[in-house]
Formats: structure tokens, sequence, C-alpha cells
């Protein structure tokens, strides 16, 4: 007997679960029907894929074929996605991933001017860290992608999108909003400071050095503003940010620190529906969007 899908998958949701009863509630099917594939599972590979009968933990040869069962049914869930999706969009379908902090100045004018470009076609979009929007492209769960750095990738290319600089961001209220005369690195990193995922991208040993010591970090943009918002919390962000913070929220240059971010876009090079994708990087990259950083950023 092959291997059968459903046979990891019901190995890979018992082993999740710990249990029969949990992974058969989560699967909807009945404790036998599981323990049957199971066992088909375990005698077509002659081995034991659980120390006990409990389930409860997986012996090492388990372990192996657990982290390949996941892999192959995350593929498989993605290749048929992606037939129902083709299925249902006849005119093409683009997905973009993107960091949260390009995200709401790029997507708005983006998808504005694809739908002239390319009426009818859909547009997948969504907002992650750099690492998961890498991620997305490598597994082919995004078409496009718009990250911080630069990355080198087989298959996917890369091309500089813009770049901006790192600076304060504070709440109005809070004491640095109002300083006069330049903001200096040690007005910024105090006990007051969130460190976060971005100021790694930062090349300054100083800052680096400075930073390091900081006793609390936020790896979620969302939860970093928010934090922020609170008038007591300041942090160092690239300025694009601004455009998915609070219009309550400030953005100030500190003169000691010149480093900037660079964002890429990124385009696999084998996509569903490729002359989408390569008509939406075209949008994409006919805006200057270093001039609409300087020029268009939120009021304050």
């Amino acid at each position: 007997m092959a291997i059968k899908i459903e046979m990891l998958r019901c190995f890979s949701a018992v082993a999740e679960a710990g249990n029969l009863a949990d992974a058969a509630v989560r699967l909807g099917r009945t404790q036998p029907a599981i323990s049957m594939k199971l066992k088909q599972l375990e005698d077509h590979l002659d081995q034991r894929l659980f120390v006990s009968d409990r389930k409860s933990q997986l012996t090492p040869v388990g372990l192996q074929i657990f982290e390949l069962a996941r892999t192959e049914l995350r593929q498989f869930d993605d290749t048929i996605k992606a037939i129902q999706t083709a299925a249902v969009s006849p005119q093409g379908l683009v997905r973009v991933a993107s960091v949260p902090s390009v995200a709401g100045l790029v997507f708005p004018s983006m998808v504005e001017k694809f739908r002239v470009v390319c009426p009818g076609t859909r547009i997948e979009l969504q907002d992650t860290d750099t690492q998961q929007v890498i991620d997305a492209l490598s597994r082919g769960k995004a078409d496009i992608g718009i990250a911080s750095n630069d990355h080198t990738l087989n298959g996917i290319q890369q091309t500089k999108l813009f770049s901006d600089r790192f600076g304060l961001i504070c709440s109005p209220r809070h004491p640095l909003a109002h300083k006069k005369g330049p903001i200096e690195l040690v007005d910024v990193i105090s006990d007051q400071f969130i460190r976060n995922d971005l100021c790694l991208s930062i090349t300054s040993q100083i800052f680096q050095e400075m930073t390091a010591r900081a006793s609390l970090s936020a790896r979620n943009t969302l939860s970093l503003i928010s934090m922020v918002r609170s008038d007591r919390w300041v942090t160092i962000l690239p300025k694009a940010v601004l455009h998915i913070a609070p219009s309550d929220l400030i953005f100030r240059e500190i003169s000691d620190l010149t480093s900037r971010r660079q964002v890429n876009l990124l385009l696999r090079e084998k996509s569903p529906f490729q002359e989408y994708s390569e008509k939406l990087k075209d949008v994409i990259l006919s805006t200057n969007w270093e001039t609409n950083l300087s020029a268009g950023s939120p009021k304050r």
C-alpha cells in the first residue's frame, strides 16, 4: 500500500495533539478511523512512530517523519489552494506580501493603478515581517514581496524600491517631542526606549552597543506603536512607519544616526500568473516612493 496524504494528515494531527481523541475532533473523524490510518502508515514503514499506545510521545523515527509529513502537507494544501484559486480567477491573481511599515505607503495607490491596467485581476494582500515575506515567496505563497534589506534568493528577482531614514517615533505628549534643538541618541536610548527588529539592520556599532542594554523589546509593529502611544515609551523606526501609525505619533530625525533602511521589491520568476505579476511590478516601480516619503508624509 502506498503512503497516502490522509495517512500523513492523521499522523500529524495525532502527533500535534498528543492523543487520538483531540486529533479526531480536529479532523472531524472517529478515533477508530484515525487509529486505522496510523496502523496503515506504521505497517507500510515497518516502524513504530509512537513510543506507546497513548500516542503522547514520538519515537526518534516518528520525529523525523513528523517534520517531513508537515512539510508535505503544507505543500499539498498550498497546491490545492492554488488550483482552486486558478479555477475561480480566470483573469488572474497576484499575491503580494509586504512588511507592515511599507504596506501602508504602497498598497493604496498600487491597487488603484493596477486595477486600471488589469481590470478584473484579483489581488491578495498580506502584511507580515521580512522573514515571513521571504518564506512566502520561497514557498510559492506570494508572487511579489516588499521587504527590508537585501536578499539573494534563487528564482527571485530583487529591485531597489526606496530607502528611508531611521528616526525617533514618539507621542506628541512625550518630552522629546518638544525638545528644542537636535535630538541625539543619548536622548533616546534610555529606560523608556523599546528595541525592535528593524533596529538590527542599523549597522552603527555605537548604536548596537547602546541598544543592546534595552530592557524592553517588541517584535510586532502594532504592539510597538501601541506602547509608544501611551506617552511613556519611545522607539526608533524608519520614516515610512508613519503611514501605518496613528495620526497622534510624530517622527524626528536623530542628528547622530544617519542610517537608512533599504526597501526592496522581490518578484518570483515563476508564478501561476506571471504576466500579471510583472505588470504589478511595473506599476509599483512607476512611482518614486522616496519622493512621496519626503513630500507626502502624513501630516502630524
